[in-house]
């Protein structure tokens, strides 16, 4: 299985309008901050100190969250061209189980989506030290290493729902697309969640990379919000998309708990469908 892994690593980080493409999503949304988006938000909140600091923080949550989503999608693409190409009938003659197999893609996309997020990461972060001043402590950067991590665990199992049923390259390119355009959006990076209509709110709500973008944004903009706002930061965290909320604001442990719960429903759903395709594959072999 660590022989597969090596394997997809290589061929993604290989492929390097891959690569490039796979972080299109994110450094777009990074991009249009920078050059159209910015300077009319510090204008909106020019009378909160420090605020370019606070809304760099706001981005970077995003696009981290961005990152996820699209690196895990385009690295478990890998298992789309093996299966069109019909390589994974070659990997099936070997000792390791089905099981096993789909587990090296879904691993190796994992490791893609944290080194990428850790790419793009210190990226901004070096860029907006040089632009705004901008740092964070070794606790926060210890904390965004861990969420980074977790986010692609996640974002891998949400792409692996759909990614199964895709046997066809050129279909898993209109879906990463689709997915690709949609996710600054959904995540709100291109346009703050408070502003947006009641229903394209509730929609940004059922989708994991909200929650977690708002876990990143916490971590990160913590300190800040406290001093700034005194503690009454609770209109600037629900329009910003900073903390989420249904009936009420939900704290960042809500918000955690909920990402556990989604991920570990969606790798239920995951082995239910692993456990009814072995038993189709071993019916089939029986009757041939």
């Amino acid at each position: 299985m660590i022989a597969l892994i090596k394997r997809n690593l290589l061929l993604y980080f290989r492929n390097r309008s891959g690569v490039f493409f796979s972080l299109l999503g994110a450094m777009i949304s990074f991009v249009l901050y920078i050059i159209f988006l910015k300077k009319s938000m510090i204008n909106s909140w020019q009378e909160i100190p420090n605020s370019h600091q606070l809304l760099d923080f706001w981005l970077i949550g995003g696009t981290l969250s961005v990152t996820a989503i699209t690196t895990t999608l385009t690295s478990l693409g890998q298992l789309v061209k093996d299966k069109e190409r019909e390589v994974i009938k070659d990997f099936y003659l070997t000792d390791l189980s089905r099981f096993k197999i789909k587990i090296s893609y879904m691993l190796s996309a994992t490791l893609i989506g944290f080194f990428m997020q850790m790419m793009m990461f210190s990226l901004m972060l070096g860029y907006f030290l040089f632009a705004d001043s901008l740092a964070i402590s070794w606790i926060s950067m210890l904390a965004v290493t861990c969420v980074a991590f977790f986010s692609s665990l996640l974002a891998v199992v949400i792409n692996m729902l759909f990614i199964q049923f895709i046997n066809r390259f050129d279909s898993l390119g209109a879906w990463g697309t689709i997915v690709g355009t949609a996710s600054g959006f959904l995540v709100g990076t291109y346009v703050p969640l408070g502003i947006l209509p009641s229903f394209a709110q509730f929609l940004i709500k059922l989708t994991p990379g909200a929650y977690v973008a708002a876990i990143y944004r916490q971590i990160l903009m913590d300190d800040k919000l406290t001093t700034t706002f005194h503690g009454q930061q609770n209109h600037f965290e629900k329009l910003m998309g900073i903390r989420l909320g249904w009936r009420h604001l939900l704290t960042g442990n809500q918000t955690i708990e909920l990402l556990v719960l989604v991920f570990l429903l969606g790798t239920s759903i995951l082995l239910a469908i692993e456990i009814v395709s072995n038993k189709k594959n071993v019916k089939m072999t029986v009757f041939k």
